[in-house]
């Protein structure tokens, strides 16, 4: 039986502070004090990040001689592009609508709004 991570994936990228290190250590192995340099936050507070990270297993350390060094490991964010390709399809379909709209010049049905979405409002003369 394999433990349960105390953060999971979603927990973990929840922070902004917690997404901009995922992106720092995205193809690379930093120490903790090259990391804490990009932010303007303690050492102790980017530690602090980096352990939520590690408990999710989104961040693997290695120690090399006195100095512990991170990398990103981006396996468990599958889990996020997972629950985010569901809802693509209904992005997707927004999408198909406003490129349909910009290449015919015209609204299609009620649901983009405008003029012709008001009742009786499509064909009415100006004076």
């Amino acid at each position: 039986m394999s433990a349960q991570p105390k953060h999971d994936v979603f927990q973990a990228v929840a922070d902004p502070t917690r997404r901009q290190l995922l992106q720092l250590l995205a193809g690379r192995e930093l120490p903790v004090t090259a990391i804490s340099s990009h932010f303007p936050i303690s050492r102790t507070a980017v530690s602090k990040h980096l352990r939520v990270l590690a408990e999710a297993g989104l961040v693997k350390e290695r120690r090399i001689g006195r100095e512990t060094r991170y990398r990103m490991e981006a396996e468990p964010l599958l889990e996020l592009k997972k629950w985010l390709d569901f809802y693509e399809r209904f992005w997707e379909n927004k999408l198909e609508a406003l490129r349909r709209y910009v290449e015919s010049g015209e609204p299609e049905g009620d649901s983009l709004g405008g003029p012709r979405g008001i009742p009786g409002a499509a064909d009415e003369e100006r004076p």
